[in-house]
């Protein structure tokens, strides 16, 4: 091996080695808190491209920052006491992904920045002033865009040409859905559709949403962005798969666990995109000056296995626009 190869080699691994135990961090130690919606298990997929955010712009955790994670296990109920748990620790930035969480904050906060992922209406449900100048002490990424839902509506008619009877689960607890709730009904109402939508607060109340469902007998179910149904995902899919009713959900996670279809945007790419204003607003940016962005583009992904399950044959036009088929 020639001398100078052998030198670079010895020199990247002394840089990427961690610190020596004692060893004492270079300048500020940051720490950041992160309020989780579900557990660190089921939100793993959205932590690791989180952290690789940071690594990405030179960060090394415990030397430069510090993460601290609370995680709220589907109940937002108990999001009022992890943002005073984190306030308690005196965090730079906060950081959040959807509505309830995010006024947990604003109503626990005016001064520490929080970064918002994957939030849904921030200007309608009075989050921010305004998306290009959000205001106060909050900004980030929003994961809504016009006519979501009629979308979602128009996917299911694809695969389900005949459908007339659709069902919606959504969370009363989440201010976001009442924007949701009325595109859904404009959809429905161009497309000559019945629908029926189905309230979940919280886990315990999954159980009479099925009983619900299994008594309508729905020919399509639609599932809103909300974390407790992201939490709750495999008891979702089973119960969809169990009773054949063909869904199309916010989150591909639902489409891994055996849902038919999920129409998003990348919440992992979000997340990742979220160190960027943590680095922004650590660097002397004011979160109020930080334009709050839209997804560049949204997700189509697409289970075979389950179609098939069902009988349904899969449009080749739909196929060729997933970005991803499960088979």
């Amino acid at each position: 091996m020639e001398r100078r190869t052998f030198v670079g080699i010895l020199v990247s691994g002394l840089l990427g080695a961690p610190l020596a135990v004692g060893a004492q961090p270079v300048g500020k130690v940051h720490r950041i808190g992160f309020i989780g919606n579900s557990t660190a298990a089921l939100e793993s997929n959205l932590v690791a491209p989180w952290r690789e955010g940071f690594r990405e712009l030179g960060y090394v955790e415990g030397r430069d920052l510090i993460i601290e994670y609370r995680w709220a296990e589907g109940d937002y109920s108990r999001l009022p006491a992890l943002v005073a748990e984190l306030i308690a620790l005196k965090v730079d930035v906060l950081v959040t992904a959807g509505t309830p969480a995010a006024l947990a904050v604003k109503r626990a906060t005016k001064t520490i920045p929080l970064v918002m992922v994957a939030v849904g209406d921030p200007v309608g449900t009075g989050l921010v002033a305004s998306l290009a100048r959000p205001g106060g002490n909050l900004t980030g990424l929003v994961s809504i865009a016009p006519d979501l839902e009629g979308k979602r509506l128009e996917l299911l008619r694809e695969v389900v040409p005949k459908l007339s009877h659709v069902s919606v689960l959504t969370n009363p607890a989440n201010p976001f859905h009442a924007l949701s709730e009325k595109q859904v009904r404009a959809a429905a109402g161009v497309l000559h559709m019945k629908v029926q939508f189905v309230n979940v607060r919280a886990e315990p109340e999954l159980d009479h949403a099925f009983e619900a469902l299994t008594k309508d007998r729905p020919g399509g179910l639609i599932m809103l962005a909300d974390r407790v149904f992201l939490h709750n995902r495999v008891r979702i899919a089973d119960f969809a798969t169990r009773n054949r009713i063909p869904g199309v959900y916010a989150y591909t996670e639902l489409v891994d666990a055996g849902g038919l279809m999920s129409f998003g945007p990348s919440y992992p790419g979000m997340h990742k995109r979220a160190a960027y204003f943590v680095d922004k607003i650590l660097k002397g940016a004011k979160p109020a000056d930080l334009p709050m962005e839209q997804p560049a583009k949204f997700e189509l992904v697409i289970n075979l296995k389950t179609a098939k399950a069902f009988g349904l044959t899969i449009p080749k036009s739909l196929l060729l626009r997933a970005d991803q088929v499960i088979e």
